[in-house]
């Protein structure tokens, strides 16, 4: 209630003002209380946490933007915010912190990024005592792979082990990880505000089905791009299917079959009848299809080797095997103990491949651009389990495979420029960025870096690119074959030989994409990415590693390598 001295002086206003001047009056006095009671609540709900440390793990990327995306939110909330590449952590720290959040994917077969491993090791092969540490994990993964978030699980357990008091459960992540992602921070931050751990402990258990589109594609080309004398194999595949989504950058996932010869071969040794039923997964399979469409039995990791010893109780060297060879050396005793061998095989895990084709050139068209593998090992001739695979596909055949969406390796606005460096079958993504920048009519310079073996035999997507030369939707092209003189000539010796104009586009705003293989490449064009912008840039070489970590930071230094 107002005193009556205030409440005259309202009256006496109020019956002065027009209708329009008392509707102003009106929503002038409820902004006021609105501000008002927002301070009030603010501080109601300031967390009583003020600092955490949010700690990130990654191999393409998304955790580190998950975690960016966190450190912002937190920071809006009061929240003081360290946030830190696992790789960049300082491992004694751990012992002091009171709030600790790591976002980590997993990688590989099960394994930490590279990022995050010397972390993983520490807290694995050291007793800790982290009884004052509060934490969280958000473990990004891929539900078409065995072994989905595996890595944030092993951290979320150990941390636990040492002592550690959850402050949300673990949350595992699928590919379409933000909705999922933003739930947990919001979990995280409500624990924050009341300054204690969640009442659960428990780890929040996901099933395992994935969200992913599963398509059904028949090859309608199947080329290969290599000419005579070539000691490469690389195919061009064109396939068709129903309601196709994707974006340049983007991967397909395919899960391959083990080779006939190979399945009946264990068969035989094992004299087991394929048509046998066992359980797989809640259904009743016969062992022939789990041997050739669901479980890996080629390069069996030293994981499962071991179970494998431990079943028939003998010592196996730490090795990486088939199990064909596995079953030669250290055969089993009878039918039934094969049997509980093939319960501890793992399924076949997806292989991705960069899409080579755009939407808006191709419709209801995916196309990929695959290397048959072929090595050697212990004095045997061996070929990549999928490459092969595809590579005895003929065309009108069909076989199922998942769009895996790459939310880092994108294409920029139509205006900017873009540099792409792609030797070998690291050309693919780029084909399709340049189909792309073609189809929208983009107004950015693109510049291609592209190197293989012979230019005779190895140049992929020779008249294509030509064409793109000749129309100018390529700017420049510049390659390096490496066998077709006495020294070896690689991409990156071409962009040392443009430094000044690969340095001048790139602070004009370029954006620099790298794919291909991770080792040596990718290593090799970071050293002279470094040496270039030195040089032709008058920079020491700290200044010159800043310069990069900008472009990492801005999202114009992006790699897709494998």
């Amino acid at each position: 209630m107002l005193a009556e001295t205030k409440l005259k002086t309202l009256q006496q206003l109020v019956e002065s003002l027009t209708k329009e001047e008392l509707i102003w009056i009106n929503g002038y006095l409820s902004g006021l209380v609105t501000t008002d009671l927002s301070k009030y609540s603010e501080q109601a709900v300031k967390p009583a946490v003020g600092k955490i440390t949010i700690a990130f793990g990654t191999e393409t990327g998304n955790s580190k933007k998950l975690a960016a995306d966190f450190a912002a939110k937190a920071k809006k909330a009061g929240i003081n915010v360290k946030l830190i590449s696992l790789d960049q952590y300082r491992l004694s720290d751990l012992l002091r912190e009171e709030y600790f959040l790591a976002v980590i994917s997993t990688h590989g077969e099960g394994e930490p990024p590279a990022s995050a491993r010397k972390f993983y090791q520490y807290i694995h092969e050291n007793s800790l005592q982290l009884d004052k540490l509060h934490y969280s994990v958000l473990a990004l993964g891929d539900t078409s792979y065995p072994l989905f978030c595996k890595t944030g699980e092993d951290v979320d357990l150990k941390l636990q082990s040492h002592g550690a008091k959850r402050v949300a459960p673990l949350q595992r992540c699928d590919t379409d990880y933000e909705p999922d992602a933003n739930a947990w921070f919001e979990n995280v931050l409500k624990s924050l505000s009341i300054g204690t751990p969640a009442k659960s402990f428990q780890t929040k258990v996901l099933s395992k089905t994935s969200g992913k589109k599963n398509y059904t594609g028949t090859i309608l080309t199947r080329i290969n791009l290599n000419g005579r004398g070539s000691s490469k194999e690389t195919y061009h595949f064109e396939v068709a299917a129903d309601d196709l989504a994707y974006q340049p950058g983007d991967s397909i996932g395919i899960v391959p079959e083990n080779p006939l010869e190979i399945v009946q071969s264990v068969l035989q040794l094992m004299s087991v009848d394929g048509t046998k039923k066992l359980s797989f997964k809640e259904e009743a399979v016969t062992v022939f299809d789990l041997l050739k469409k669901k479980l890996n039995i080629v390069y069996l990791p030293e994981r499962v080797v071991k179970k494998y010893a431990a079943i028939i109780q003998q010592e196996i060297p730490s090795t990486r095997i088939d199990l064909l060879n596995l079953l030669k050396i250290y055969p089993v005793k009878d039918v039934s103990q094969f049997e509980e061998i093939i319960g501890i095989l793992e399924p076949i895990t997806p292989r991705l491949y960069s899409i080579s084709s755009s939407l808006l050139a191709h419709s209801g068209e995916v196309h990929i651009t695959v290397v048959r593998n072929c090595f050697t090992l212990n004095e045997e001739v061996h070929r990549g389990l999928c490459s092969d695979y595809l590579a005895q596909m003929p065309e009108n055949s069909s076989f199922q495979f998942y769009i895996h969406k790459n939310s880092e390796f994108k294409l920029p606005a139509a205006n900017q420029d873009i540099i792409m460096i792609g030797p070998g079958t690291g050309i693919a993504p780029f084909r399709a960025f340049i189909e792309e920048r073609d189809a929208i009519g983009a107004s950015g310079r693109n510049w291609l870096f592209f190197g293989e073996q012979h230019f005779a035999s190895d140049f992929l997507y020779q008249t294509e690119i030509q064409n793109h030369v000749s129309t100018g939707v390529l700017t420049k092209v510049n390659t390096a074959f490496s066998r077709d003189q006495k020294e070896k000539i690689y991409v990156q010796h071409k962009m040392f030989e443009h430094a000044e104009e690969l340095y001048q586009w790139l602070s004009s705003g370029a954006f620099l994409y790298v794919c291909g293989s991770k080792d040596p490449m990718s290593t090799d064009v970071a050293n002279v990415l470094l040496e270039i912008i030195q040089r032709a840039g008058s920079k020491t070489k700290e200044q010159a590693q800043t310069f990069i970590n900008q472009l990492i930071e801005e999202g114009r230094y992006v790699k897709d390598v494998y």
